[in-house]
């Protein structure tokens, strides 16, 4: 059993962790490869993850959630990631980027009508921002929403959107943080959007996170009646508090990655043998081993101190959030290749998974902000802030 330190300061995260650990390695873990292989999202799990009651992690008990910190949805994020990136990003989508945005954002109306069936695991919900012609450049989003009586008309589609569809490949989840321009204006609002009123439509073929649906979600003359309005002066303010813990979440799964890596390195390199030797001896599978250890403990102690200290109303704290996922996304498919390199052809085979977490590895270094947008945001807030080292 792992002892309680610098990374599970309390009992509560140990025993947080050791009981994620334990679901992911029997429940999650076997099959992982299958869900690759088909592309397919399992909802079982979902519900499963609901009973443990870690779905609403960082939401107030009163609506379901268990009132924890930042430190525990890292620790839950690693845990996952080291099993199956795609459920630790399909898990992310909806603990963070939906159902935290709803506990920071809505009303109390909204929260005790979404809130409960969402960290139950009755619900899944998903976040639409992104758009074909606008990723990392989200004001140039063209989805728009036009005011009516009792309400609002939307139109437009989002790309790109993590658990938008979940059934048949059509579905869309039960619940769509959608952000979109109110027509004629230049403010960007947020809403709460029912899946009955969405066309989605899964993609396929994609390199990586495959047991995680990818979706576009068509909104054409979509109603959004007036109590499911979040916001329309605060979003960019409210999108902004949440990439920062999205981009500390997504380098815990880099974490994941890079660790299961490390392991299968390990103890690989202790059963397989060539020219009378294991390999381990030979100087060449040595430094892909040191190497990756001390860049992965380089990374979790920078992740886990952010972590601990992390308070989304510190606008100061973008340069590390962002810093800690442009280091370990790199750092997550370094190691992943060293692994694959290390096992030679069985690497390159699923059944060793850890081509499975190479191509995983490739989509952190996208999305929820590209490295290239992560490098440009920290030299402009190293200007903005006068930050000296």
């Amino acid at each position: 059993m792992i002892k309680t330190n610098i990374f599970n300061p309390t009992s509560d995260h140990l025993d947080l962790r050791n009981m994620v650990k334990k679901f992911a390695q029997n429940e999650i873990f076997p099959s992982s490869l299958s869900r690759d292989s088909n592309e397919s999202f399992d909802k079982n799990i979902f519900k499963k993850l609901g009973e443990l009651g870690i779905l609403g992690l960082t939401v107030p008990s009163n609506y379901g959630g268990c009132d924890m910190d930042t430190l525990s949805s890292v620790i839950v994020h690693e845990e996952l990631g080291a099993t199956d990136p795609a459920i630790a990003l399909s898990y992310l989508a909806h603990s963070v980027l939906c159902v935290n945005n709803i506990s920071a954002n809505c009303n109390d109306e909204q929260k005790k009508r979404f809130l409960p069936s969402l960290c139950s695991g009755d619900h899944i919900g998903s976040m639409a921002l992104s758009e074909a012609d606008a990723g990392s450049d989200v004001l140039s989003m063209k989805t728009v929403a036009e005011k009516v009586p009792d309400g609002y008309t939307v139109n437009g589609t989002k790309m790109w959107i993590t658990n938008g569809v979940i059934d048949n490949d059509k579905s869309p989840s039960d619940v769509v943080y959608l952000y979109c321009k109110i027509k004629n204006e230049k403010k960007i609002a947020t809403f709460l959007v029912d899946k009955d009123v969405i066309v989605g439509q899964k993609i396929k073929n994609k390199l990586g996170m495959r047991g995680s649906p990818t979706s576009e979600l068509i909104f054409d003359n979509c109603f959004v009646p007036d109590n499911n309005i979040v916001s329309l002066k605060s979003s960019i303010k409210n999108m902004m508090r949440n990439l920062q813990i999205e981009r500390i979440t997504l380098g815990a799964i880099s974490l994941g990655i890079a660790r299961y890596a490390l392991n299968t390195m390990i103890s690989y390199s202790n059963e397989r043998k060539t020219f009378g030797q294991y390999i381990h001896n030979y100087g060449q599978i040595q430094q892909h081993i040191a190497d990756s250890y001390s860049e992965f403990m380089a990374c979790k102690a920078y992740m886990y101190n952010i972590a601990y200290n992390f308070n989304a109303d510190d606008y100061n704290a973008r340069i590390d959030t962002d810093g800690v996922k442009l280091i370990t996304s790199k750092v997550a498919k370094t190691i992943a290749d060293r692994a694959i390199q290390v096992l030679g052809g069985n690497g390159y085979i699923g059944e060793y998974h850890v081509e499975r977490f190479w191509r995983d590895a490739k989509l952190l270094e996208i999305g929820g902000g590209t490295n290239e947008i992560l490098q440009k945001n920290m030299v402009k807030d190293f200007i903005k802030f006068e930050t000296i080292l």
